[in-house]
């Protein structure tokens, strides 16, 4: 009896990466909370890591204009994160001049 492959959607392998690159987990322990292969994920870590277009897994060359399109989404990301802290804090102290 043969086994079906399982296809896993790009979006589940970057949300996949981000548990070991922004949440601190291991790579070990990831791909066994989501039930997939440790060298599977390692792998998918590596294409995220070498990724030089929009595309997930790609290896092709970023044009200028991808480049400045992605360098300005993670400058947006960073400053929501800052505007959420900064939400935070005055509200902490506004709480604590009261």
């Amino acid at each position: 009896m043969t086994e079906k492959r399982r296809v896993y959607t790009a979006e589940f392998k970057r949300e996949a990466v981000r548990l070991v690159t922004d949440h601190g987990y291991g790579v070990t322990e990831a791909a066994r909370n989501l039930g997939i292969n440790v060298k599977m994920l390692g792998r998918w870590k590596r294409q995220a890591e070498q990724q030089t277009n929009g595309r997930f897994g790609s290896n092709r060359p970023m044009s200028a204009e991808n480049e400045e399109l992605l360098r300005l989404r993670q400058e947006v990301k960073r400053l929501r994160m800052e505007r959420e802290i900064l939400k935070k804090a005055t509200a902490f102290f506004a709480k604590e001049s009261s």
